[in-house]
């Protein structure tokens, strides 16, 4: 089973702030993921070629044909503001910019 320590390693190197009350169930998950990694470990896989996806892949893009878009009146029509041509948004500032 994964230690406490194991724990609190993997959560420090994600960055993560763990509670004691956590550390339990956290060990158990990981111990749980570990032993399925290790039964997939004893497959005989020499046979299966490796891949990288599980299904075969296609081209998904549709064609490159040029058409028309909105114009920017059309775009702007439902706009709860609208300044200069253009979407008016609030200003957005960190604490303290200006």
């Amino acid at each position: 089973m994964v230690s406490d320590d194991d724990v609190r390693y993997v959560a420090r190197l994600a960055r993560l702030k763990l509670k004691s009350a956590e550390l339990d169930r956290y060990s158990r998950q990981l111990s749980g993921i570990i032993d399925h990694i290790n039964k997939i470990a004893e497959l005989d896989l020499k046979d299966v070629e490796p891949t990288s996806h599980v299904t075969r892949l296609e081209n998904v893009f549709r064609a490159d044909t040029p058409w028309s878009s909105v114009s920017q009146e059309k775009a702007l029509l439902n706009a709860p503001e609208a300044e200069a041509g253009a979407f008016k948004v609030p200003q957005i500032l960190e604490a303290g910019e200006q």
